[in-house]
């Protein structure tokens, strides 16, 4: 099921004004494009309203679904069923609603769980001592044993114990709320082991106990009853899980400030994953994997462990046997409370009280903005990004102001794109080094080409490929997303900021490096002011080398430092930690019934088929038919259809992606059907194409070349080929490849028309359609960029001037500003310029 539309906005009052601003937003548009497309009331109104009410209904997706699913949900809990849960996927007032309501189901689940186990385990602990008991009793009644003091005695025993265990329980939640004592005394581990086995053997299991006590006089500090109840839990949970007669070795002995309790079973042992599960409280195994029980036995022994300071885990079994080998590793020397210290009684021990669970922090404002999207994650900071993306600032502030596009804004991009490729997580991917390729080849553009908007336009799209890049986008949306996420990022990146700073290094350090740099920049200043004072030619290489700075530019030099770092540390935060703007919207979910998808791609293949017909009774019926049955002239009825065209290519390639993405494959048949509707599309989409194309080089032809009828030209030749790309889409039913495709060829067809000379080459045509049929524009002409101009130089000499004069005498750029069309253009200019002999009067001829 999709995500409803405004889930990620946090407030029911801020989502009702959006579905309010929206709907407004869209019947305004709406009847505004009906009042100026002259479409009558009694129409516009009502479709108006309808695409309002459309509109609203999906935004207002998911704001009351979660109260309903809770109104429902109530119903069953009130059954039994608690396992019920509703649905909680937006961040608002109702969706916390619904997080609260399965909080407080998982409890009430949680809570019925664990009474149903405290049944289990609480009988599990009588049985016990029950059972030795009752064996005892049934073997002094049938005479088997006699009643001497020993048999006695461990009845005894056996009953004190399930004295015993009623107060255990109590002792559990005595840890939980911290108020238990130890009682410590010397204890015998000898005869503490001697009466927990004995207890073990009235069990009637039929296994055998091997105790050993290294030394055999052994004592310790120790609580006994505790120590009581530690051992016989570790015996009865090794002759349980041992096999019919087999061995539980029972091991103590002193070690360095404390000694060591060890019971060894050959049953099946526990497995290395679950040993430490074993000892959580209804931490049973199955039976397979070597448990039974419920889990109660093995959670005391650690809570007594614990107690006495000490430790509790499962270890290896000795070497040439199996079973499980449980060690408590415990202190020599307990410490005393002094809570419970009276005159009469021993001094007491007790335990704190455990931390109480963490109480839930709010996550940070800027995580709960960018949520799952975009993750921090503590990404760590980078002092070298850091105070790279300053050097690059600090390098803009010095070439790039009143320059033109040159070298110096060659060198300022290629630092950035120095530190964007480094800091990236993703510059090892083929993608993003492709990407790097043709930025920098983008980028170079600044440096071979004078024409401003062809500059403007790769450096634009050297931005896009850059973003795709460090994201490693795959899909149309990623890319989307990334152009966004740039902007985004010095939000998004301040917590890294502050990470960065911080990592500067300590006082010491940063110290060190202030008092260094300032001592190099006093250096340099008193030498080269000294030398630049004593040496004519010195100083002319400071004046070239450094920047003419006045006190009146400092401020906005200092305010484009900082804009150009920012940009590039914000760019570097995405590069280092970059969102995920390709997370799957879940699988397609084609249609049902083949005409769902069919039908309509099947009429845009006609309606395209009766376009195409149309053309060819324009060829075949000529001029003459055309201007009768139309009253235009060919050149009028080329430029009236060529923007059409181009918007219904463009549209093509929605109506595939769409019809691709709904059309089923379940059979060879839906996969015919599928490949021959779209690739006739595709095919007839091509013969489109070079329609347009054909139309634009007619009316150029008529009108003359300019920058946008060539623009316009390359972008629907790259349509042409998304639409090649489809058609090989189509064939291996595989188009994860195309969106990468077609950014990477876009950038490279752009940069293709930068490498031509676009001004060249329309200043070429134009000439040639001059001397062809005397019709020129030489305003154009003028507008056209230094690139054009030693095309322009090869008019005739009388014509040259006007075709030069808005090019001034050569530009004065300094080597930060160096360009090669400028710098092709300067000797022409001048040579032609400083001629005053010609006057010519220049008129454009149409």
């Amino acid at each position: 099921m999709s995500t409803p539309v405004l889930d990620r906005v946090s407030s029911v009052k801020v989502k009702l004004g959006v579905l309010v601003a929206v709907s407004v937003t869209v019947a305004s548009v709406v009847g505004a494009i009906g009042s100026g497309g002259g479409v009558p009331i009694w129409l516009a109104v009502p479709v108006t309203v309808a695409l309002a009410l459309g509109v609203t209904q999906l935004l207002a997706v998911g704001m009351t679904s979660p109260l309903r699913e809770m109104t429902a949900a109530a119903g069953r809990m009130a059954r039994g069923d608690h396992d019920v849960r509703v649905t909680a996927t937006s961040s608002d007032e109702v969706g916390e609603l619904a997080r609260a309501f399965n909080r407080m189901a998982a409890d009430l689940a949680q809570v019925d769980r664990q009474r149903r186990e405290l049944v289990a385990n609480v009988s599990h602990e009588l049985r016990t001592p029950l059972a030795a008991l009752c064996a005892v009793l049934e073997n002094l009644v049938d005479g088997v044993a006699e009643p001497d003091p020993v048999a006695l005695r461990t009845a005894l025993d056996q009953a004190e114990r399930l004295s015993a265990l009623a107060s255990d329980l109590l002792d559990l939640a005595r840890v939980d709320a911290g108020q238990t004592d130890l009682s410590p005394t010397d204890v015998s581990v000898g005869d503490l082991l001697d009466r927990a086995v004995a207890e073990a053997r009235a069990t009637g299991r039929e296994v055998t106990y091997d105790v050993r006590v290294t030394p055999p006089a052994l004592s310790v500090p120790a609580d006994p009853a505790r120590l009581h109840q530690l051992v016989a839990n570790l015996l009865d949970n090794a002759s349980r899980h041992s096999s019919t007669g087999g061995v539980v070795r029972v091991t103590a002995a002193g070690t360095d400030g404390g000694w060591r309790l060890e019971v060894h079973d050959d049953g099946p042992g526990i497995a290395a994953a679950d040993r430490d599960r074993v000892f959580e409280r209804f931490g049973t195994l199955s039976d397979a994997e070597g448990g039974g029980g419920t889990g109660l036995g093995l959670a005391i022994a650690r809570w007594v462990t614990d107690l006495h300071g000490g430790t509790i885990h499962v270890v290896d079994p000795e070497p040439g046997r199996t079973g499980a080998r449980v060690r408590a590793e415990l202190p020599a020397v307990l410490t005393p409370t002094t809570t419970r210290t009276t005159e009469t009684e021993e001094p007491a021990m007790s335990i704190p009280a455990p931390t109480p669970p963490a109480v839930r922090v709010p996550e940070p404002t800027l995580d709960a903005l960018f949520g799952r999207f975009w993750p921090d994650a503590g990404v760590p900071g980078s002092r070298r990004t850091l105070l790279a993306s300053a050097g690059v600032g600090l390098l803009a502030s010095v070439v790039l102001p009143f320059r033109s596009f040159g070298l110096g804004t060659f060198l300022v991009l290629l630092a950035a794109g120095a530190v964007l490729l480094a800091s990236s997580v993703h510059r090892r991917s083929p993608f993003t080094l492709t990407c790097a390729g043709l930025c920098l080849l983008l980028a170079g553009t600044v440096v071979v080409r004078d024409a401003q908007w062809i500059v403007a336009l790769c450096l634009f799209a050297g931005g896009a490929v850059c973003m795709a890049g460090l994201v490693d986008g795959r899909t149309l949306r990623g890319f989307v997303l990334a152009g966004i996420a740039w902007p985004l990022a010095g939000l998004r990146g301040l917590p890294w900021l502050g990470r960065s700073l911080r990592g500067t290094g300590g006082p010491g350090r940063s110290t060190a490096a202030v008092r260094t740099v300032a001592l190099s920049v006093l250096a340099v200043l008193v030498f080269g002011l000294l030398f630049a004072s004593a040496d004519a030619l010195f100083a002319s290489w400071v004046d070239v080398l450094v920047p003419n700075f006045h006190h009146d530019t400092l401020v906005f030099r200092a305010f484009l430092a900082v804009a150009v770092g920012g940009m590039v540390l914000a760019a570097a935060y995405l590069a280092v930690n970059p969102p995920s703007v390709d997370t799957s919207s879940g699988p397609a979910r084609p249609v049902a019934q083949r005409y769902e998808w069919l039908a309509p791609v099947l009429l845009v293949d006609a309606v395209f088929l009766l376009f195409l017909a149309a053309q060819a009774t324009v060829i075949f019926g000529g001029h003459g038919y055309l201007e009768r049955t139309t009253g235009l002239t060919y050149a009028e009825y080329v430029h009236q259809g060529f923007g059409q065209l181009t918007v219904a290519t463009a549209l093509t390639l929605l109506v595939v992606g769409a019809a691709a993405r709904k059309a089923p494959r379940a059979t060879p048949s839906d996969v015919a059907w599928l490949r021959g509707s779209l690739g006739l599309l595709c095919v007839l989409t091509l013969v489109v194409v070079a329609s347009a194309v054909h139309r634009m080089h007619l009316y150029q032809e008529a009108y003359g070349f300019t920058r946008l009828r060539l623009l316009v030209d390359v972008f629907e030749g790259w349509l042409g080929l998304l639409v090649v790309g489809l058609l090989a889409a189509g064939i291996t039913l595989r188009a994860a490849w195309l969106p990468r495709a077609a950014l990477l060829s876009g950038a490279g067809l752009l940069l293709a028309l930068a490498a031509v000379n676009p001004d060249a080459w329309i200043a070429q045509h134009n000439i040639d359609r001059y001397a062809a049929t005397g019709k020129v524009d030489w305003s154009y002409l003028e507008g056209l960029s230094a690139d054009a101009v030693p095309v322009l130089a090869t008019l005739p000499r009388d014509a040259v001037p006007c075709a030069l004069a808005g090019h001034g005498t050569g530009s004065d750029d300094d080597w930060l500003a160096w360009n090669l069309g400028r710098h092709r253009a300067d000797p022409i200019l001048r040579a032609h310029l400083e001629d005053n002999r010609y006057f010519p009067t220049c008129e454009n001829v149409d």
